[in-house]
């Protein structure tokens, strides 16, 4: 919540995207429905335990460090590219900067957590393309979240900006990484 929440509150009030006020029930905490505070607790957690569960359930679902490497080198130098030739789409930039970043972070301090991570984030964007297809008007009459598309590539997975799915990726890859890091502090030396 602590990047993901004051990032919202920032493009709500700039209008790179919105909530339609005939989905929420009209509590806003710093211009956010209070929906939406809620959506960063309960997903994330949904999406932690998800990861998890598969990894409790099939403890060798995930890939060769070999292929994690190059994965991770080809998703590094992708999403450079596009946040930098999108520098002025701020959804876009921010977002591909961020995924870059993290997965950056990642490969060098916790490669084992993305061998499976990519797995189980490819598993999670089946709930993730039913609900945020909701969420950006698949299947009702007007969008739940609206985005301004001159702040990002334009580019829909069915109603979904494809920059949904990168946002997906890092938030819940930053919690894992986090969770991560206060595991093996607690691990004896």
């Amino acid at each position: 919540m602590l990047i993901f929440i004051p990032w919202d509150i920032v493009f709500t009030q700039q209008g790179i995207w919105g909530f339609n006020e005939d989905y929420f029930l009209g509590t806003k905490l710093f211009f956010l429905p209070i929906e939406e505070w809620l959506f960063f607790i309960c997903i994330p957690y949904a999406c932690v335990f998800t990861h998890y569960a598969l990894i409790y359930y099939f403890p060798n679902l995930k890939l060769p460090m070999k292929t994690t490497k190059t994965l991770s080198y080809l998703f590094i130098v992708i999403l450079t590219i596009l946040a930098f030739s999108n520098y002025n789409k701020w959804y876009s930039f921010i977002n591909f900067s961020l995924g870059a970043l993290l997965i950056t972070i990642a490969i060098n301090n916790s490669i084992e957590l993305l061998a499976n991570f990519y797995i189980t984030f490819l598993v999670m964007l089946i709930p993730f393309f039913i609900v945020n297809g909701v969420l950006t008007g698949s299947f009702i009459e007007n969008e739940v979240v609206w985005y301004n598309n001159l702040e990002n590539l334009n580019i829909r997975l069915f109603t979904i900006p494809i920059e949904d799915t990168v946002y997906a990726f890092s938030l819940i890859l930053l919690n894992l990484f986090i969770m991560n890091l206060l595991e093996t502090k607690k691990l004896p030396q």
